[in-house]
């Protein structure tokens, strides 16, 4: 939800105020209606964000507004960033920005979760992968090898059924690929808010 590097074709603020000024305008106006590229595009925002993707638009377009804007859902806003237990978890942490993986995992291993990682390259996080029981992963979208973070999760899910969120300003990309991400977290993001994405997944079994 999300980057700030060269290779981004679309950079965090740009992409995020693309998004309002279309939704804002679109549905700005009593019994306003949405092509159904837009619409699709909405709710698959909807899903990658964990809001209610059945919603009609005109009522989720604020929810996900919220999201984009305030990097948090509006029903959990006002809530104590210490309000939700902590479920300690394996994390399997891609990042290629090498200050932001460093300050994530002093985060995560403050809050008790085992981080596996961080790694620059799907490749190298992979092959990591075989070797640990992974809980959850975190994944920038635009890695330095060849392959992106759309593509890791695609082989996470398919090979270990590991759950993604994914750590990106690639918002379309994050909303293409919405099926493969359990939650998003939006560059630049804080500890605080990857914390609170993976407190909002299901508990590791």
């Amino acid at each position: 939800m999300f980057d700030g590097k060269a290779v981004s074709s679309v950079g965090a603020d740009g992409d995020v105020a693309r998004l309002c000024a279309l939704y804002d305008r679109l549905l700005g106006q009593p019994g306003a209606a949405l092509e159904r590229e837009a619409e699709s595009e909405l709710k698959a925002l909807a899903k990658v964000f964990d809001l209610d993707a059945d919603c009609p638009a005109v009522e989720l377009w604020p929810y996900v507004r919220a999201v984009l804007v305030r990097q948090a859902p509006a029903e959990t806003s006002s809530a104590s960033p210490q309000a939700a237990a902590v479920v300690p978890r394996t994390i399997l942490l891609v990042e290629d920005d090498a200050e932001a993986a460093a300050a994530l995992t002093e985060a995560l291993d403050a809050a008790g979760h085992r981080i596996v990682g961080p790694f620059h390259s799907a490749e190298a996080a992979e092959a990591a992968t075989a070797l640990h029981p992974i809980d959850v992963a975190l994944l920038d979208i635009h890695l330095s090898g060849e392959a992106t973070g759309v593509d890791l999760a695609r082989s996470l899910k398919a090979r270990w059924g590991v759950p993604v969120v994914f750590l990106s300003g690639d918002v379309s990309a994050a909303a293409a690929n919405a099926e493969l991400a359990a939650a998003m977290v939006i560059k630049p993001y804080t500890g605080r808010d990857v914390l609170d994405a993976l407190a909002r997944l299901e508990p590791a079994s």
